[in-house]
């Protein structure tokens, strides 16, 4: 049997929170959706742009929660005896219970960031690492201001390996971010005119995309894109955030895993690389 993934008073600790109702001694998962929500899980009412997830607390009990994260606030909306964790602010309550996740993880931790490629690459790193040991990452493209939290609470203690998805329209969006993550490799897949209508140019794109090495663990490495125009602008970036390993990709001469070769067959694809001096051949 699999371990509950928080404990009631765990949860309750790292957000402060007080509580109400029965509670179950602990929790096997993280909801925000009453509707999709596995039975004993914890849902929270987040407020989003459109919809405010008080409104679906009843619904989210009655299909089985274990309990609701609420905000004290509205805590007179719902009976004495509901199964609650009364916080200041859900959002807030996720992201405490997120740096709570990333201060228990023993596991070795990747943040991925880039105008395009975030979300294949971080499924093929789920593909990779999952076959070395337990991995977690986030469903779909939860990598803003909610999605990177909840990927965060969600990761089990045991995990192996964790990857996070990282995501900005906007400067200043990626650094708060990362340093919730803390990751030891950060990888910026490429640096693309997206968004540019929120910059003055590609380069302050590029200088957004740095922002994620502000919250690389001591001792870190970088994964950067050396077939990128803005590569070099990037490993200034790095290197004045004291990032101590640059490790670069593409099919430039002096990337470090570089592809020499690519033929796409019926059933396959063959690749030739030389991967860190080592020369090699696969199938994927």
């Amino acid at each position: 049997m699999s371990s509950p993934l928080w404990t009631t008073k765990a949860m309750a600790k790292a957000m402060q929170a007080s509580t109400r109702g029965a509670l179950p001694d602990a929790i096997p998962g993280i909801s925000i959706d009453s509707r999709t929500l596995t039975p004993g899980e914890a849902y929270f009412a987040i407020k989003g742009d459109v919809h405010d997830g008080h409104d679906f607390v009843e619904a989210a009990l009655t299909n089985g929660a274990g309990l609701a994260v609420v905000s004290k606030a509205h805590a007179d909306k719902f009976a004495a005896d509901a199964r609650l964790l009364l916080v200041d602010d859900v959002l807030a309550g996720l992201v405490d219970l997120g740096r709570a996740a990333r201060a228990r993880l023993g596991g070795k931790v990747i943040a991925v960031t880039g105008s395009v490629g975030k979300t294949s690459t971080k499924e093929a790193l789920r593909a990779v690492l999952g076959a070395q040991g337990e991995t977690h990452a986030s469903v779909a493209s939860f990598n803003n201001h909610w999605g990177v939290p909840l990927t965060l609470a969600r990761c089990p203690a045991s995990s192996r390996f964790a990857i996070f998805e990282i995501g900005m329209n906007h400067a200043g969006e990626i650094e708060p971010l990362v340093k919730m993550v803390r990751p030891h490799v950060a990888i910026i897949t490429t640096v693309e005119p997206v968004h540019l209508e929120f910059f003055s140019g590609i380069e302050a794109i590029a200088d957004a995309k740095a922002e994620i090495f502000s919250g690389v663990e001591p001792g870190g490495a970088v994964v950067l894109n050396r077939d990128n125009p803005q590569f070099a602008r990037l490993t200034k970036s790095a290197e004045a955030a004291k990032i101590e390993r640059i490790v670069s990709f593409g099919s430039d001469e002096k990337a470090d895993a570089r592809l020499i070769d690519v033929s796409l067959h019926p059933a396959c694809s063959a690749v030739h690389a030389s991967i860190l001096g080592q020369d090699i051949t696969y199938k994927i």
